[in-house]
């Protein structure tokens, strides 16, 4: 005889369960935050500048479910930040059953023109705090089974002319997420998200992409528009809740884009 879930477990599958969301304030970080806190999770959301963005998402939260969520402020690429990060979860919510690793920074670099500045924020962000969360995290999430997802760009495979050194810390973000799916299994699954054009870059003096450029990006997917944060937030709540069996792989969330690069 099979026996189906009841019908709460399907809506909320995340009932009882703790997610770090990095970056969480806006964009694609809080969409993800408001799925997998709709699918019954309390949400530590972490933040480096954006401190109204935050406490507005947690008061979202809390109005719906008290004491679900709460707001951590933290530069990731200072040293001893993601282990002081994560301890402080563990100690307001007392465990961990995810992280996602979405915090991000991103802006061309001309080959000639990098400094350790870009070094420092680029492979900071994006490749630097996602290790030493998920080495932070590791224990509590080995704990109760738990899972990692990064967010990485399909610019980690087929590098973006101009954006050398954001492509290449995306990249090993990528080879991160498949070595960490072997170190930490079997009691941990580490998975990856990788958007195509889903937001176009908010600061338009550094990284700028003009109209004409922007429909050309769009063309070149095979479902000719834009993606939405709901469709990458989408994938992460899948891979936390309806793929016990997936790790160590990457979802392309492109329209298609990266079948003929």
């Amino acid at each position: 005889m099979t026996i189906l879930p009841n019908a709460s477990s399907l809506s909320s599958p995340l009932t009882g369960k703790t997610v770090l969301v990095t970056g969480a304030s806006r964009r694609i970080g809080a969409t993800i935050a408001r799925f997998l806190h709709a699918a019954g999770a309390s949400l530590a959301l972490h933040y480096r500048n954006d401190q109204t963005g935050a406490a507005a998402l947690a008061a979202e939260f809390t109005a719906v479910r008290p004491a679900s969520a709460r707001c951590y402020a933290a530069n990731l690429c200072a040293t001893g930040a993601a282990e002081t990060l994560v301890a402080a979860v563990l100690t307001d919510f007392g465990g961990l059953d995810a992280l996602i690793n979405n915090a991000s920074s991103f802006y061309p670099t001309p080959i000639g023109q990098i400094d350790e500045a870009d070094w420092n924020d680029l492979v900071g962000s994006n490749f630097k705090a996602p290790l030493f969360l998920s080495q932070a995290a590791a224990p509590a999430l080995r704990e109760r089974r738990g899972a990692i997802v990064n967010i990485t760009d399909i610019h980690a495979e087929r590098p973006l002319a101009g954006y050398a050194l954001y492509s290449a810390a995306k990249g090993a973000l990528l080879t991160l997420t498949r070595a960490l799916a072997q170190e930490l299994g079997p009691e941990i699954r580490v998975n990856a998200v990788a958007p195509g054009a889903i937001l176009w870059p908010e600061n338009e003096t550094r990284s700028a992409f003009p109209p004409a450029e922007r429909e050309a990006i769009v063309a070149h997917t095979f479902l000719k528009r834009e993606g939405s944060p709901e469709d990458i937030a989408r994938s992460v709540r899948f891979l936390l809740t309806d793929a016990p069996y997936i790790t160590g792989q990457v979802i392309n969330v492109d329209g298609g884009r990266t079948a003929s690069l």
